[in-house]
């Protein structure tokens, strides 16, 4: 939510300034990276972004979410089995969301981001197994009574 109104932000502004985040960019493309090192780079990127949107709620709550953001992120590496194939994704992931952002394109850049976190966090086992208000119904128990 917090990624999503900072994209949107900085693509509708008539003003944006991504020159940190370009500059992420080029050193996340550092072959010699260890992952603990490029993931900590991605988590720079993802607040200078949210500094530069000019929101400074959302700056303020992204800087105080980043390092407990940062440790469980670092520790799905382990459930990536081609790290690299990874890593090349995320970096044209994070190229894409900037160009959107840089083109003023909310639609897109809203999109990139959501597809990018949770492309992550699935690919590192980091999404919860929600079961859907059918699944019980599908497998022949009863299912779950619904809020109303």
């Amino acid at each position: 939510m917090l990624e999503d109104a900072v994209v949107a932000e900085m693509a509708a502004a008539p003003q944006r300034d991504t020159a940190h985040a370009h500059q992420l960019l080029q050193a996340m493309d550092a072959p010699e990276l260890a992952p603990a090192e490029f993931l900590a780079l991605d988590a720079q990127l993802h607040l200078s972004l949210a500094e530069a949107s000019g929101n400074t709620v959302i700056a303020a709550m992204m800087a105080g979410l980043r390092s407990s953001i940062e440790s469980y992120v670092q520790a799905g590496v382990s459930a990536i089995p081609e790290w690299e194939a990874m890593a090349a994704s995320l970096r044209a992931e994070h190229r894409a969301l900037v160009s959107a952002i840089d083109d003023g394109d909310v639609d897109v850049a809203r999109a990139l981001v959501r597809t990018h976190i949770t492309g992550y966090y699935t690919a590192a086992g980091l999404t919860r197994d929600i079961p859907s208000p059918n699944r019980e119904a599908d497998h022949g128990a009863a299912p779950a009574p619904q809020p109303r």
